[in-house]
């Protein structure tokens, strides 16, 4: 595949992701009515882990002790933490301001990419970028009422959540230059989170209870986090970073609330408001312009 087609690949597979991953907190919020935050977690990897062993069983291999701390690391950042600090946080606030926060995760990833990774720089034009995101994000947290109301605790776990989220966008960057297949990878870190999760599952009271999967909303819900949102999301969003880099791809998070706003509205009802829409607006004007690059700049790093 040739490098213009490969790059328009990388944001195919990122903005489909994106928009999948948009609507996962309307699922998670309704799931919360019969489900504790650990037990969809552990539900939604475990349907994503099968699938993905179903598709590509082979072991992936690493040479060394440090590259395979590298799936250990995503495992607990990108499934263990994220999810359980996301989840938690759907507990103690609307589904929409979660996906509010958890948008300022590009510029935590930037910052964290800027130190780790030699090839990921910040310039003025993401930083512009993100500031008209971020006025957008605001406005779209106002909801028409001009004050934030969020939750403390769900506040305070949202931002953990990007903050971990920045982590393993740069894992997931590094695993990617060790040239292994992207499905077996994502595998092997749903295992590692899923192991983390552990800890967690036996301090709790979990249920094993089958009955709650008869009702057709939970079953549905959980399929979609499992199939969609899990299995084929991580396989798409690992290989956008692959082809993207860690900041760039991030970038696409900036959307997530103008989707779960959207999908807040049809699904759960939440009203509409003119801050919502202009929010909107500015939260994909400053994707586009973040994502930009000056020419010549464009053609050194692609």
């Amino acid at each position: 595949m040739t490098e213009q087609p490969k790059f328009t690949t990388g944001h195919l597979l990122a903005l489909v992701t994106i928009v999948i991953r948009g609507t996962t907190f309307i699922s998670t919020k309704i799931l919360l009515i019969d489900f504790a935050p650990i037990e969809i977690l552990f539900y939604r990897f475990l349907i994503g882990y099968v699938v993905l062993l179903l598709i590509y069983s082979r072991p992936i291999r690493t040479a060394s002790f440090k590259e395979e701390l590298l799936f250990i690391g995503a495992g607990l950042c990108g499934v263990t933490l994220y999810f359980l600090f996301e989840n938690i946080a759907l507990v103690y606030t609307l589904a929409s301001n979660v996906g509010v926060i958890v948008s300022i995760a590009p510029f935590v990833t930037a910052v964290i990419a800027h130190f780790l990774l030699e090839e990921e720089k910040l310039n003025a034009t993401f930083i512009a970028g993100f500031l008209m995101a971020l006025t957008g994000i605001v406005l779209i947290g106002l909801n028409g009422s001009l004050l934030l109301k969020l939750n403390p605790v769900g506040d305070l776990l949202a931002l953990l959540a990007t903050v971990v989220w920045g982590f393993y966008s740069v894992l997931m960057k590094k695993i990617s230059a060790l040239k292994v297949h992207t499905i077996g990878a994502t595998r092997k870190v749903f295992f590692y989170g899923l192991i983390g999760m552990m800890p967690v599952v036996l301090m709790t009271e979990f249920h094993f209870e089958l009955d709650r999967f008869g009702n057709i909303t939970n079953l549905t819900n959980l399929l979609f986090l499992g199939l969609g949102a899990s299995a084929m999301c991580f396989v798409s969003w690992n290989r956008a970073v692959a082809i993207l880099g860690a900041v760039k791809t991030s970038i696409y998070i900036y959307i997530v609330p103008v989707i779960t706003v959207a999908a807040s509205a049809l699904i759960l009802n939440e009203k509409l408001t003119l801050a919502t829409l202009a929010g909107t607006c500015l939260t994909l004007a400053g994707s586009y312009l973040s994502e930009r690059k000056p020419k010549s700049d464009f053609q050194r790093q692609e």
